[in-house]
């Protein structure tokens, strides 16, 4: 095959395996990195069950020279370290596709359709020659940098910085492994693959996850605690902080469970430390008590709350957009709150900056709401414009030489509802805080007067808020065919769709809801009454967001792309869906699974 018939610098990668292989480091810290290392541009996100070994673990990664936003269902190349990968996935292998596998172990795979290439490499082998069994992920990554075509040495430069700690014979042993997996490939097949990577001038960009994101974005609003329990997939945001912990002056405090998560990042914000915790669904249900107690107290509080499907502990390493309604009403009866629903991994930075400012200028609880699709995919994105970020503490009082004898009143009725806030140390600031329904001191008062007087001022604060959260624009032409409403992670998979749809001639646009709650329901029945069409795309069962849109707006989206099997949406799926919605299609409805649409109901019913 002549070198004119090579794609070039478009490539979609999958190393498949069992736990404990290895698949997650070998995949994004030699391979992803070292394409991003390489000038260009890299999309990664991993699947994985709940176990520390055994089970089937995968990693995708999409690389190209141009910036990338999702990831895809179809695979260019395949690494199957065993049976399964190849017995789960030979059906997305692309035509002229291939796959890298360990002939000595797996033998020959007849099963696998004509037109897919096949590169059996003796991957053990080859491992334990240099340095053992866990050296095969290393084998078959320089396989697949010949395959490709792809500058050895690039590889070599990520090895030597990724394991430079460990020292030289764990280098050398890793570059040994990558030069015999690229050496075997070169002398069997040459430059027989169809694809090729080339690499390009360093554009400067870094490659993280919508976790790091957050994390990164808390230590820039000046955040000094994280307290918190591990919990899927929220886990790597306080993982993150700790990398930092020293530089940074940060305390990451795990606790014994979220109860005392909670408690502690209220008690920690009353003493005016700007602080968050971190979980999931589960997790926060556990929180939801003194979530009250913070509201009540007008108490800043920042949660990331990243959700994987449920009920119950449900899917523990999977995505959703299932938690919406549950964070929006959390607590008993009304207290207000703040939902922040970031869609790719530069506004998770931003948005989380945002969260502390607003937390404090409103005095109240702000809930960033991602999930594991967002939180542990890794992009190739601009550095962070850092001269975008301010902060902001609103009616904080930390002069330790206090009010200077005037007189202070923590909950005093303001015409913004906003009041003074002292810490603890400052002189005059001495006040009563408590879960307790109380007057203006702080006091406990149950007179419906004073009920009346303080639910109102909470709540004007939200109206306040409101007006100052920016409102959502539509993206693409204003006159276009149809129009997409969506919120969080479908953002990137969506944009992707996008171009495929105009480049059908199909003409979209999308408004994205940052802020579920308060929603700006004037804008989105503004857009919703000038549509041609509407379709509503969610990663749940019932359109949540819909729900919340008929609530405040009355009006209903009248068709809706929906998919709850815990996996993200492909953009190959919208297509499917937008462009049977364009030809008018009667159902309203679409679900869809495993790149195609299921049916709607009553799926393995028996009898």
């Amino acid at each position: 095959m002549g070198k004119e018939e090579h794609t070039v610098n478009n490539l979609t990668w999958k190393i498949a395996g069992q736990a404990g292989d290895g698949i997650l480091n070998a995949g994004l810290s030699m391979f992803a990195n070292t394409c991003a290392r390489g000038g260009l541009y890299a999309f990664a996100t991993a699947e994985y069950p709940s176990l520390i070994r055994g089970g089937h673990n995968h990693l995708d990664v999409r690389v190209s020279d141009k910036p990338l936003h999702s990831h895809r269902y179809n695979v260019d190349l395949l690494v199957a370290l065993n049976q399964e990968s190849i017995d789960k996935h030979k059906e997305k292998i692309v035509s002229g596709g291939g796959i890298i596998y360990d002939y000595d172990a797996l033998g020959e795979q007849k099963e696998v359709q004509n037109g897919i290439n096949l590169y059996p490499v003796p991957l053990l082998i080859l491992a334990k020659e240099h340095g053992g069994p866990i050296m095969k992920n290393t084998v078959a990554i320089g396989a697949t940098y010949a395959l490709v075509d792809f500058d050895l040495e690039l590889l070599n430069n990520t090895i030597r910085k990724l394991f430079k700690k460990k020292g030289d014979g764990v280098i050398n042993g890793n570059i040994a492994a990558a030069k015999a997996g690229f050496d075997f490939i070169r002398e069997k097949w040459g430059n027989h693959f169809p694809y090729t990577l080339k690499a390009g001038e360093h554009h400067g960009y870094v490659f993280m996850s919508g976790n790091e994101a957050i994390a990164i974005g808390a230590i820039q609003a000046g955040c000094k605690m994280i307290c918190a329990y591990p919990m899927t997939p929220a886990s790597s945001i306080m993982v993150s902080l700790a990398k930092f912990e020293n530089e940074a002056g940060i305390v990451v405090k795990q606790t014994e469970d979220e109860v005392a998560a909670m408690n502690m990042a209220i008690a920690a914000n009353y003493a005016g430390v700007r602080t968050m915790t971190a979980t999931s669904g589960g997790g926060f249900a556990l929180m939801v008590e003194a979530f009250g107690m913070a509201a009540q107290m007008e108490c800043p509080l920042v949660i990331a709350e990243a959700q994987r499907p449920g009920p119950g502990t449900g899917m523990a390493t999977h995505t959703g957009q299932g938690d919406l309604r549950f964070v929006m009403h959390a607590g008993t009866d009304e207290g207000p709150r703040l939902v922040i629903a970031p869609g790719d991994i530069t506004q998770a930075f931003f948005l989380t900056i945002q969260a502390f400012n607003l937390a404090e200028k409103y005095q109240m609880p702000v809930l960033i709401l991602t999930d594991k699709y967002l939180g542990e995919s890794y992009k190739t994105i601009p550095y962070f414009d850092l001269s975008l970020v301010n902060i902001e503490r609103g009616e904080l009082i930390n002069d330790p030489d206090g009010l200077k004898g005037s007189e202070y009143v923590r909950y005093k009725v303001t015409t913004s509802g906003i009041s003074p806030r002292t810490i603890p140390g400052v002189r005059g600031g001495r006040h009563v805080c408590t879960s307790y329904e109380h007057d203006e001191e702080g006091n406990e008062h149950e007179g419906e007067e004073n009920k009346l007087m303080m639910s109102q001022k909470r709540f004007r604060k939200f109206e306040l808020l409101k007006k100052e959260l920016p409102k959502p624009e539509l993206i693409g032409a204003k006159d276009a065919q149809l129009t997409i409403i969506s919120w969080g992670s479908t953002r990137d998979p969506i944009l992707e769709a996008m171009d495929e749809l105009n480049g059908q001639g199909i003409s979209v646009n999308y408004l994205q809801i940052i802020y579920p709650n308060p929603l700006h329901e004037d804008v989105v029945a503004e857009v919703i009454k000038k549509a041609k069409k509407v379709v509503l795309i969610e990663n749940n069962q019932t359109g949540l967001l819909g729900g919340v849109i008929k609530e405040h707006t009355g009006l209903d989206v009248h068709h809706k792309i929906l998919k709850y099997d815990g996996r993200p949406f492909f953009p190959s799926e919208i297509v499917q869906g937008i462009a049977k919605i364009a030809k008018g299609t009667d159902e309203r409805i679409l679900h869809f699974s495993m790149n195609r649409q299921v049916a709607n109901e009553n799926i393995g019913v028996r009898g």
